[in-house]
């Protein structure tokens, strides 16, 4: 990946090029920002750009040895961490899995890369096991280069193991970097985030989505501009809404409210029994769907705004509850699916957890309470 290439986040590209150049890069570096919007393609294009054989002050050449196997991503001083699943498992198991993922779609996120490994209604971890490797792996000396790159994506699962990492952290092996992507800062140690340069990013714009779009599927491009009004800065979603104009989460969201809002029993439980199924990362994407569809529709409740982040069918719906929800109404309907995004996280039983969710919600939009 060259700077050139990346979508959007520019300045923080020249950032990263300016500190490489003067010998000021920090060993550990944390890339927080919202997911789709470049932090991994920022990493592998400093990656590359710390390894090649014949930089530019502008770029990495994309020639090299280094710049071939740092962009097939079998770079031998390059190491991998990312979530998994399984009980001892460790990212080294799924790297043919990662490389195919990445190089198809480098933007690509958590769900999408839980159910390219068969996550199915397994949730990711970082676990002791890989922080062991990284440290044994870091400890060795490097094969080709001159630097040793270690890059973590999503530290967030860590957890508390890492607490293994401290030390190497904080005392890395000479000539060795840690970049690090995030999402949620709020779930990362403090003692990692305290040994780390932070550094933010922000969302894309809709020009540069829809651009980016149109440069890396040009068969896509009629749909770029729409499908990047839609994913709201995040490359991943509009290339998956780009290429497929049927959202299954969007359906089956409109779906389960229309029948918690008749309040039929037996409806509610046979949807519950399908949605149990799912597994529960997509339980969890379902749920980040909820809020976004409810963060819309209050636009439209409060400022009567037609232009919103919503597809025709959605806004249709939408619109159609203008006259039965209440901004306090929204406010509790945002609370459940965020408590219940928490108790799928401590793998709560899904179809007690979404039938009591369904009566919930059948009780608020009626005005039970009222």
């Amino acid at each position: 990946m060259l700077f050139k290439d990346i979508i959007g986040q520019t300045s923080i590209g020249a950032d990263l090029r300016q500190m490489a150049l003067s010998e000021r890069l920090p060993h550990a570096l944390l890339l927080l920002g919202p997911a789709g919007s470049g932090k991994r393609t920022l990493a592998l294009a400093l990656t590359q750009f710390l390894l090649c054989d014949n930089r530019t002050a502008a770029d990495a050449c994309g020639h090299c040895a280094a710049c071939n196997k740092v962009e097939k991503l079998i770079h031998p001083d390059v190491h991998f961490v990312f979530p998994v699943t399984g009980a001892n498992m460790t990212s080294d198991k799924f790297l043919p899995q990662w490389r195919q993922s990445l190089l198809e779609n480098p933007y690509i996120g958590l769900f999408d890369w839980l159910q390219a490994i068969g996550a199915e209604n397994k949730q990711g971890n970082i676990n002791k096991e890989e922080c062991q490797q990284i440290v044994r792996k870091l400890s060795l000396k490097t094969f080709e280069a001159k630097h040793k790159v270690l890059f973590l994506w999503l530290p967030e699962f860590l957890g508390n193991e890492g607490n293994r990492l401290l030390k190497i952290i904080e005392e890395p092996p000479a000539e060795t970097y840690f970049i690090l992507m995030a999402e949620n800062q709020e779930q990362i140690l403090n003692t990692i985030l305290s040994r780390c340069q932070l550094i933010k990013t922000l969302p894309l714009s809709d020009a540069e989505v829809a651009q980016g779009i149109q440069k890396s599927h040009p068969e896509l491009s009629d749909q770029a501009w729409g499908a990047a009004y839609l994913a709201n800065g995040d490359m991943s979603e509009a290339l998956k809404i780009a290429a497929n104009k049927e959202n299954n989460d969007a359906a089956l969201f409109l779906d389960w409210l229309r029948k918690c809002y008749k309040g039929n029993g037996i409806e509610m439980v046979k949807w519950v029994d399908q949605f149990a199924s799912v597994g529960r990362e997509g339980q969890k994407h379902f749920l980040q769907y909820g809020l976004h569809f409810m963060r819309e529709f209050l636009l439209i409740k409060l400022t009567g705004a037609s232009k919103v982040r919503l597809q025709p069918e959605e806004l249709k719906t939408a619109q159609n509850l203008v006259k039965v929800l209440q901004p306090n109404q929204v406010e509790r309907i945002a609370q459940l699916f965020n408590d219940c995004y928490t108790y799928i996280e401590r793998n709560a039983n899904p179809n007690i957890l979404f039938l009591d969710a369904s009566i919930q919600l059948h009780k608020t939009m009626q005005r039970w309470d009222a």
